[in-house]
């Protein structure tokens, strides 16, 4: 059997349903019946309302019939329906739910007045249904307005309700043991529904607060303020408080919103977005908003504390979207609102984000975080936020007058401004890479224009405050040229060298773009000259010409149109033909540019990250960033994004490479742990080298292949092998600080040894196509030479030549003679190390030697006289292309260590042999009249 508590609880579900049908019957339908198409915007707000009270009760309704049916089967069956099968116990939050939205719809239609302005429209229905409300209000009086008395019909049966449910739950809780199997889900719905009439006294207070606010603002203003949403906590009419430095006559505090007025005017602060800052004193507290700050100073401690406590807490409750539980002023400790939130604001006041759109991450009234603004005109920024401005990566979208057109920057910011790497890809098709400084191109960066640009163009070198200035090169496709030298103001400007894509190229002094004084101008036969032309390189002026043939001309110089050249001076024939080694050697930029200073703005933002002690906020701004489909970004919003791609290359954090690098200081380690470092793109050495190649390529590939520039290459490799070891070592010394060491000095012979032993044989590779390239250049009519005598001794058989060599007590009646060490030699071109190259060298004079001894059956040393003719045999028969361009680069590159040791003597002895086979006595025509093609063959 039932016991009387749940007896009791069945009669009160049939009450209240059937009140609840008469209240949706009796006046809800007939709420309902007002003009749907009235003209009046608050009439068309007051049917939402009341429709969507309709719906709640309706809900209300079903859930009460519900919870009837579950009582009917447990009074029906009740050793089959335990008490856990009561809706009101198994379902107590959604019952709970039910109620608070029919809560929230009543009070909406309070807050608004919905009531009173529908009675007043059908007063004379409503005059004729007093019997039926005062059946619904029963044990209450109906005195007052028709507004309010249908107001109560429709709160006094829930409340009422309600707190019948409460004392039932009590009641039961009281009655059932601790073991009883239903017992954990009543002490639920006792907190549950305790919890629900806590909410609706507050509810019902504050919306009857609301509504009485009204009648206390002048029309103007409660046309503004009147809304559904809001609900008064608290008015300073009724606890004193003054704003400073704001003026405010009155505060209210909304459950959405701070209002300050001023006359006329409202000042709304959205609580979102609204931080609370305890005051030094007992008196005040601070409150923080995107675009104010503000204190409340009340008369008494006693105030502050009411104030406070309520902003806080009503901050809390807006934060969470709805209103939960506990309810504002329930538990004993007050919540305390998160400092960093997330919420959209648009900004109003003067400046740079005025009517910009914020939506993301704040922290203490400023945007901090991740985030997205937007203008209205169109400009966007997505990225990272610091303390209200843009610091870290962000993508920045700016639109131009031309359709589906945008600048997109895509860069790292500090304070505001870009800083640091970026790419920026602009509406004209033009491409920047590189770095900036407070918003301007700074340092080292690549300019492209658009490739069909009228006069296309494409920069490398350094910037000052969005202008070219420094050390750069220019590559200028339209005239077929490239400039190389210094800049100032976005101008040439000061000593410079101009490559042509005839093979004319020029040196001179330049000053706003224009060249000025004498210069130095070589044609690509050699011929030099040496004085004043114009930029079409036409002669002018005071003037010598020196031909290839050794002959001078120097006088003064002009240029008629469509006339030739006129020229008025002395012709000088009389000198000797200049050697042609040395006219080919001729090198333009020696001293004009030196080499310490060409590239410092590549290294300049690494030794800023190394003396910064190597943060990881940095490493981006240092090493760049990868992103998917670069263009397509600024074709319109909706590809802003400024998620990066993460390589697999990636070399790690900073504390990992740093870690890494304190683990590989032994030689043979140390050599695998550069290489691999030099090969990651994404590390900071490899970073450093790949920039460098870029700068390489765009100096001395293409147009700049010229074989007058082969000096300032070579020195240019070898001086970054020098930086790229202070590179390590500064990297070195911040890990070791870290550890709480120091790392040692070292001399400059040391340093040099491992620049030249370690470092240089590393990063040489990387130039090395390049570099190689000026060097075949520059030595091509020597090789030519050398060709052409290697063609007519591969004229020979082995034992004829070797009998010509003068090496006969040496020779072999075979085919095949000295083979091991031809084959050997042939290895100097598989390798772009001039120390490996070196080794094959020792190689083959190892296998020559060994050749020789087997031969002659004992050990035997050569000396230089006898190697001589032995190694022309074997360089002959290894028929070694561009033998000139490759001495000569190992010579140059070569560890400084080895000058005067074997290396150098053997690299001298192949020098010797190179140069033996140009002579004219190694042709064909100056060999012995008695040997004819027949005994050679």
């Amino acid at each position: 059997m039932c016991g009387p508590e749940e007896a009791a609880l069945l009669r009160l579900e049939e009450v209240f349903s059937a009140t609840l049908a008469r209240i949706n019957n009796l006046i809800l339908q007939p709420l309902l019946s007002t003009d749907p198409e009235s003209s009046d915007p608050q009439d068309r707000e007051c049917l939402r309302l009341l429709q969507q009270l309709h719906k709640s009760s309706q809900q209300l309704g079903e859930v009460t019939e519900e919870s009837l049916y579950s009582l009917w089967e447990r009074q029906r069956h009740p050793r089959s329906f335990g008490l856990e099968s009561l809706l009101l116990l198994r379902s107590a939050d959604l019952v709970m739910q039910v109620h608070m939205e029919y809560i929230e719809s009543y009070t909406s239609c309070l807050v608004v007045q919905a009531f009173h302005k529908v009675a007043k429209s059908k007063s004379m229905y409503w005059r004729g249904r007093q019997k039926v409300l005062r059946q619904i209000l029963t044990g209450m009086g109906c005195e007052g307005s028709l507004g309010t008395t249908l107001a109560q019909a429709l709160r006094q049966p829930l409340t009422q309700h309600v707190q019948q449910y409460v004392l039932f739950l009590l009641s039961l809780r009281d009655t059932i043991g601790e073991r009883h199997p239903a017992q954990e889900l009543v002490m639920h719905a006792v907190t549950v529904f305790g919890n629900l009439q806590s909410f609706m006294g507050q509810a019902l207070d504050q919306a009857v607060a609301t509504q009485a606010l009204w009648h206390t603002l002048s029309s103007q203003l409660r046309d503004v303020l009147c809304t559904p949403t809001h609900r008064l906590l608290q008015d300073s009419q009724d606890v004193p408080v003054v704003v400073t430095p704001l003026r405010a006559e009155r505060v209210l505090l909304f459950d959405d919103a701070l209002v300050l007025l001023q006359g006329h005017n409202v000042h709304t602060f959205d609580l979102k977005l609204l931080w609370v800052d305890p005051g030094q004193d007992r008196y005040t507290f601070h409150l923080l908003t995107p675009e104010e700050e503000f204190s409340f100073c009340a008369r008494d401690p006693q105030s502050q504390v009411v104030w406070q406590w309520k902003v806080t807490q009503a901050v809390c409750q807006a934060l969470c979207g709805k209103k939960d539980f506990p309810v504002l002023g329930a538990g004993l400790e007050p919540s305390e609102p998160p400092v960093c939130r997330c919420g959209a604001y648009t900004f109003r006041a003067e400046g740079r984000l005025c009517q910009a759109t914020y939506e993301g991450e704040w922290r203490w009234g400023r945007p901090h975080g991740k985030g997205t603004l937007k203008w209205p005109d169109g400009r966007n920024h997505v990225g990272d936020f610091f303390k209200g401005l843009e610091q870290g990566f962000g993508i920045h979208l700016v639109p131009q007058a031309a359709e589906d057109k945008f600048d997109c920057y895509k860069c790292h910011w500090q304070e505001g401004s870009m800083c640091g790497y970026g790419i920026c890809e602009y509406g004209t098709d033009e491409v920047y890479k590189g770095y900036f400084q407070e918003g301007l191109r700074h340092g080292f960066g690549v300019l492209d224009s658009a490739p069909q640009a009228p006069q296309p163009f494409k920069y490398t070198g350094h910037w000052e405050k969005g202008q070219r200035s420094g050390y750069g090169v220019q590559e200028d496709s339209d005239r077929g040229e490239r400039y190389i030298g210094m800049w100032q103001a976005d101008q040439r400007h000061g000593p410079g060298v101009v490559v042509t894509q005839a093979g004319v190229c020029y040196q001179g002094t330049f000053q706003a773009d224009k060249m000025v004084g004498p210069g130095i101008l070589l044609s690509e036969d050699d011929s030099l000259y040496e004085g004043t032309f114009t930029r079409d390189l036409t002669l002018m002026g005071k003037g010598k010409v020196t031909f290839p043939n050794g002959f001078t001309l120097e006088g003064s110089f002009s240029g008629g149109s469509g006339k030739g050249l006129y020229t008025q001076g002395v012709l000088d024939t009389a000198a000797l033909p200049p050697d042609p080694s040395n006219i080919c050697k001729r090198q333009l930029g020696l001293g004009a540019f030196p080499v310490e200073s060409r590239w410092q703005g590549v290294y300049s933002p690494f030794w800023h990250f190394v003396l910064a002690d190597c943060p990881g906020d940095l490493q981006e701004a240092l090493l760049g960033f990868h992103m998917q489909s670069p263009r397509e970004l600024r074709k319109s919003q909706e590809y802003l994004c400024c998620e990066r791609s993460h390589p697999k290359d990636s070399a790690g954090n900073v504390e990992d490479i740093l870690e890494e690098l304190l683990q590989h200081r032994e030689p043979k380690a140390l050599q695998q742990y550069l290489r691999k470092a030099l090969s990651n793109s994404l590390h900071p050495l490899g970073k450093l080298l790949r920039t460098l190649m870029l700068t390489f390529q765009a100096t001395y590939a293409g147009v700049g292949a010229n074989k007058h520039l082969q000096f300032l290459a070579q020195e240019e490799v070898k001086q970054h092998a020098r930086e790229l070891w202070a590179a390590y070592r500064g990297l070195l010394q911040v890990a070791l600080q870290r550890k709480g060491q120091a790392l040692e000095d070292e001399d400059e012979e040391t340093r040099d040894l491992q620049v030249h032993g370690l470092m240089l044989p590393l990063v040489l590779p990387s130039f090395y196509s390049e570099l190689f390239t000026l060097y075949l250049l520059l030595h091509e009519r020597e090789d030519g030479l050398y060709s052409q005598g290697i063609t007519h001794l591969s004229l020979f058989p082995d034992t004829k030549l070797l009998e010509f060599l003068d090496v006969q007590r040496y020779s072999l009646v075979r085919d095949k003679c000295f083979l091991s060490a031809t084959e050997c030699l042939q290895k100097i071109m598989t390798t772009v190390d001039p120390r490996e190259k070196l080794e094959v060298l020792e190689k083959t004079y190892g296998e020559i030697e060994t050749t020789v001894t087997r031969v002659l059956g004992q050990e035997h040393k050569l000396p230089m006289d006898d190697l001589l003719p032995l190694l022309v045999y074997v360089v002959s028969r290894a028929r070694i292309q561009h033998l000139g361009a490759e001495i000569h680069l190992i010579r140059d590159m070569m560890n400084p260590v080895h000058i005067g040791g074997l290396y150098d003597f053997l690299l001298t002895a192949l020098e010797s042999c190179y140069e033996h086979i140009q002579k004219e006595d190694m042709r064909l025509r100056h060999l012995p009249g008695h040997w004819d093609s027949r005994e050679l063959r």
